[in-house]
């Protein structure tokens, strides 16, 4: 009689190779893409925004067929730079690119892509500290007791498979790395016509059916929704850049009236684009200036007809930007729609209180952390402006010592 195996299997279930005859179950094949891989939450098919610290705030990363709204800073400064991250990746991944714009011709947007790292990002695995010996000079140093449970930030999510690139914004893309990919343009000056423009039987505004009808022949024609089998067998992902979508240059009155006329033809759009969006291997990436929408009721809108919607406020030019308190950030970001899909209704994350900044080489997501009161980081003639912002924080950063009453470690 044979010996039983490990775990009370026997010895006749090993075969001759010494390797057990157990498989990893597969629930479904996903095709397999160059620059997506399929989450591990649901199972849906992924793609990089550009920006690891944003995948890993979103889930991992824009699922394949959804719709990721940018609310645009003030200047529109980081929120263009969110954009470009988001091409660069396509480019160097060498999925198919789409960029739409109404202000900036979408040639000069590509030709000012940022340039990749060809290493990972520079002297991160320095910040891993060596464990010290007992009675070491930093053995003695402890941390206030309310910050020592607090999860550690991690701005930058590192994994053993590579997701996500890392760019350098002070240099510019390879034109030969551009030229290896799929492009196209669309510039509302030169798409514009005379005889659409005095047309109005559209139930959108001219300029939103000419780029809805560019995308959808760039959908049709590349086969991303298998009516034409893709060249060379190889399944690819087109990504669809629209930078301020909703402005007065589109054509739009959402920013310039209170009372707009065309006040559903930009949800109109979006419900369009939604659907092609779902039946395709495709992506959608748009910055949407809300903060010049008078209209509120057309924000929800626009919120509840998105799969993710992401805020950006900068600091330029605002009280903010000498505050103690953001010294270490230019900005705050806003997570208000994570998709939760084939569900009625959308994920809330659980990260809160993120604030951004930006390095040559890197564009960083990390909790904003209140600086512990009589630091050497914090003046005396700074307490009570801390003090105040602290109000502005909700409770994920912890209890924050407001007034006079303070904390004794």
């Amino acid at each position: 009689m044979a010996a039983p195996g490990v775990g009370g299997m026997s010895a006749r279930n090993v075969p001759a190779g010494g390797e057990t005859s157990f498989r990893r179950k597969v629930r479904g094949k996903l095709p397999a893409l160059r620059g997506a891989r399929p989450s591990v939450h649901n199972g849906q098919l992924l793609v990089s925004t550009g920006v690891p610290s944003l995948d890993h705030i979103l889930g991992g990363g824009l699922a394949v067929g959804t719709l990721l709204v940018i609310e645009e800073d003030t200047y529109g400064t980081y929120s263009n730079l969110l954009l470009k991250y988001f091409v660069a990746e396509g480019v160097v991944n060498g999925h198919e690119i789409f960029v739409a714009s109404a202000s900036e011709d979408p040639q000069m947007t590509l030709k000012d892509l940022p340039a990749p790292l060809t290493d990972e990002l520079p002297k991160l695995d320095e910040r891993k500290v060596e464990p010290e010996a007992p009675g070491s000079a930093g053995d003695s140093m402890k941390i206030a007791w309310r910050y020592q449970n607090l999860p550690k930030v991690e701005s930058v999510t590192l994994s053993s498979s590579r997701f996500g690139h890392y760019y350098d914004i002070s240099k510019p893309m390879c034109p030969d790395m551009l030229q290896s990919v799929k492009t196209h343009r669309f510039y509302l000056p030169q798409m514009i016509s005379l005889e659409e423009a005095y047309s109005s039987s559209s139930k959108m505004t001219c300029d939103y059916s000419q780029l809805l009808h560019s995308i959808q022949q760039a959908v049709h024609q590349g086969g991303f929704d298998g009516s034409n089998p893709q060249q060379r067998g190889e399944k690819n992902i087109l990504r669809i850049g629209i930078q301020s979508l909703g402005s007065v240059l589109w054509g739009d009155d959402i920013c310039s009236d209170e009372r707009p006329h065309n006040v559903h033809s930009l949800t109109r759009f979006l419900y369009a684009l939604r659907g092609l969006l779902r039946s395709s291997l495709s992506v959608c990436f748009i910055t949407l200036p809300e903060h010049l929408i008078q209209n509120k009721a057309i924000t929800v809108r626009v919120r509840n007809l998105s799969d993710t919607v992401v805020g950006l406020e900068s600091f330029i030019g605002s009280e903010r930007e000498s505050n103690p308190l953001y010294k270490d950030y230019h900005g705050l970001l806003y997570v208000h729609k994570i998709p939760r899909l084939n569900s009625l209704i959308c994920d809330e994350t659980d990260t809160k209180d993120l604030a951004f900044k930006l390095k040559r080489k890197l564009f960083s997501i990390e909790r904003l952390h209140l600086p512990p009161d009589l630091s050497d980081t914090v003046s005396r003639s700074s307490k009570q402006d801390v003090a105040g912002s602290a109000k502005l924080l909700s409770s994920g950063c912890g209890t924050a010592a407001v007034g006079n009453k303070h904390l004794d470690f």
